[in-house]
């Protein structure tokens, strides 16, 4: 068969059910083959979103992403989409075409050296020489991405490849030579937790987006009922702990809550879970948890004391960490030590300020309320990412999907489109800032020629928000932040096929979400926010 039918054939063996992409000259052999099949295509307007739809699916589903583009322009505009991705862990295998192979390095029409350009940013990549080795490739990409520390794989294949014929086997098995990730925690250094946890008097543990990237959620929820700990977490954390229990604390870091920072100062063991430690988790690593003894929980080695020393690291599978330390655990006498927690969060808690505009914070909780918590939440970045980290309550099967790492505008809008495509039966809600929706508001008409049902909530607060108030805050005059011109985003909405209204304050936005939750189509909710909202 021909090698771009091997390819769909591959994917089939993966159990992949959806592709995202955009076709071009050098993808033609791949997409007559996947028209072929029946796995689900989804066209998007831009390559980006490819990028972050394939990882909202990935981060909904735990399975892994897959998304298609074409060579030249297609690719380096899947760039972002690729580093996103990475910057976060996700799970995904990216397919670029190529210009023929014989044609590469001359600067033909559309070339572009797409493996050199992600080198830096990809878990691993490959450019296919042989069509014979396309089986090979595709089962050890799979695998790649989603053993160890999970991240996007990328293969990019010449166009003459994929037209080329071949005898197709799909392996059963991998062997990668120098690649054996670590699973297991190393039994001695559990036991040292487990002793350093029995002395300790303010213990606190921090879990990180690994813990969801690992599936650990449970793992996690049933060792610190078992032990009594109190938590925090980091952006990516959210999620990970029912923001309902008695340990619950708060997110922690530069946007993050002053009590849940108190609480990392002043512990005297740390217990970081699936953690990169960056600077906006730290805070400045000098006065970060000075006081504690750091244990380090990670999948990937290198992680470990990158940027916190750390007294007792280990290596391996969280999942299969935490059920070992819950099995000997005892539980440690902490009611004093989160009491103290609670007069911290009584004190240092900033009341939400009064305005005749929509109040973001309002809306977080408001939605929190009537969802229960148990919905996908997407967000971009800027203040709305800020509002729904801190305002957003999640329990249970809540899910919080946003760029953290790289910290990536439009983001917000493909990804809950993945979401929503890979768990239909979800509410799914997402939130964007008028600069962010305008990076990727071409993919209104994914969403109407998808007939994908959610709810869009659009903080129009005219200019870059989060920029805005970093200037003020750094005694600077605006500049380069405020919009003079923003569509009608309604009737943009409305243009395809979709429903929107315009709500100007608090009592409007109630009435008209309940709207959109009772709608049969994608629904967005424009909130006029005032510029002078600050983001805490």
């Amino acid at each position: 068969m021909k090698s771009a039918e091997a390819i769909i054939q591959c994917f089939k063996k993966e159990n992949v059910k959806i592709i995202f992409g955009y076709p071009g000259a050098t993808v033609i052999p791949m997409y007559e083959a996947l028209r072929k099949s029946d796995i689900e295509h989804v066209l998007v307007r831009q390559e980006q979103a490819a990028g972050h739809s394939a990882s909202g699916y990935a981060r909904a589903t735990g399975k892994v992403g897959v998304c298609i583009v074409t060579s030249g322009p297609g690719a380096a505009n899947l760039i972002t989409g690729i580093a996103a991705a990475y910057m976060d862990s996700i799970p995904m295998v990216i397919i670029t075409g190529q210009v023929k192979s014989t044609l590469i390095g001359r600067d033909v029409f559309q070339e572009l050296d797409i493996t050199g350009a992600t080198e830096s940013f990809t878990k691993y990549n490959f450019l296919v020489k042989d069509a014979n080795c396309i089986p090979k490739i595709v089962k050890e990409a799979f695998y790649i991405a989603q053993t160890g520390r999970k991240g996007p794989v990328l293969i990019d294949i010449p166009v003459d490849v994929m037209d080329a014929n071949i005898d197709f086997e799909y392996p059963e098995t991998v062997n990668i030579r120098g690649y054996k990730p670590t699973t297991k925690g190393h039994a001695g250094q559990i036991k040292k937790i487990e002793d350093r946890i029995k002395i300790s008097e303010r213990p606190l543990i921090c879990a990180g987006g690994g813990v969801m990237l690992s599936h650990s959620e449970k793992q996690l929820r049933e060792f610190v009922e078992r032990s009594h700990i109190p938590v925090v977490h980091t952006l990516m954390g959210k999620g990970g702990m029912n923001e309902d229990s008695n340990y619950y604390v708060g997110m922690i870091g530069t946007h993050g809550f002053n009590y849940a920072n108190e609480a990392v100062k002043n512990a005297d063991v740390l217990i970081l879970i699936g953690v990169r430690a960056t600077d906006r988790t730290t805070c400045g690593i000098g006065e970060f948890a000075k006081k504690a003894d750091i244990i380090h929980i990670d999948i990937d080695p290198a992680e470990i004391g990158k940027n916190l020393d750390t007294d007792i690291p280990v290596v391996g599978d969280i999942k299969n960490i935490l059920e070992k330390l819950s099995e000997g655990i005892c539980p440690v006498k902490s009611e004093h030590w989160i009491n103290e927690i609670r007069e911290w969060e009584k004190n240092l808690q900033i009341q939400r300020k009064n305005t005749d505009k929509v109040n973001p914070k309002y809306v977080l909780h408001n939605i929190s309320e009537v969802l229960k918590g148990d919905v996908i939440l997407t967000a971009d970045v800027g203040q709305n990412q800020i509002w729904c980290a801190r305002n957003f309550k999640i329990i249970d099967e809540g899910k919080f999907l946003t760029s953290g790492g790289l910290g990536t505008m439009g983001y917000s809008l493909p990804a809950a489109i993945g979401a929503k495509i890979g768990c239909p039966d979800k509410k799914v809600v997402a939130f964007v800032g008028d600069g962010g929706f305008q990076m990727s508001m071409f993919e209104l008409a994914t969403i109407a020629e998808k007939k994908i049902n959610m709810i869009i909530v659009l903080f129009n607060n005219s200019g870059l928000g989060l920029v805005r108030e970093i200037q003020r805050n750094s005694c600077l005059k605006e500049f380069g932040v405020n919009f003079k011109i923003n569509p009608n985003f309604v009737k943009l909405t409305e243009a395809y096929g979709l429903l929107a209204k315009r709500v100007k304050n608090d009592n409007e936005f109630q009435e008209t979400f309940q709207e959109a939750l009772h709608s049969d189509r994608a629904f967005l909710i424009e909130c006029m926010v005032d510029p002078d909202e600050s983001t805490f």
